[in-house]
């Protein structure tokens, strides 16, 4: 992988793990809210850029139109680097959190930011973790 996958890659987990954090803090507070709205709509475009570096350089996945969101994920799904269809739910949820000016949408979908979208967020980096670490073994081996 190459200079710029690696900074993508190191940024989408530091933003994961700061991310994380919202599970300890206190959700009625509005600058907590609007930190965790923030940080997951980051971390989320993070990880659909890694998905796309990832299936373009280690599966030579290449055939996106547009390489929106959308088409990324379908391609990652059918690659087996993601598992289900939340993920589109995420998108879906990222994009109405671009326009939460007044803050309904992530009281709304707060909890599932933290107990189910993070999860899955980490299942991911796992997933990737593990086709990279399998790429730099053949590397070495060759």
């Amino acid at each position: 992988m190459d200079v710029k996958f690696e900074k993508r890659w190191k940024s989408f987990k530091n933003s994961l793990d700061s991310l994380a954090e919202a599970r300890q803090r206190d959700l009625s507070d509005s600058f907590v809210l609007s930190g965790t709205s923030a940080k997951f709509s980051i971390t989320f475009d993070l990880s659909w850029k890694v998905m796309k570096d990832i299936l373009i350089q280690h599966f030579a996945i290449t055939n996106f139109v547009s390489g929106s969101p959308r088409e990324v994920l379908r391609a990652a799904y059918k690659a087996e680097l993601i598992s289900d269809d939340i993920w589109m739910e995420m998108l879906k949820i990222r994009n109405q959190l671009a326009h939460d000016y007044d803050g309904v949408i992530v009281k709304e979908y707060c909890q599932r930011i933290i107990h189910e979208y993070i999860d899955r967020l980490y299942e991911f980096r796992s997933h990737a973790a593990a086709v990279l670490m399998r790429e730099q073994a053949a590397l070495e081996q060759d």
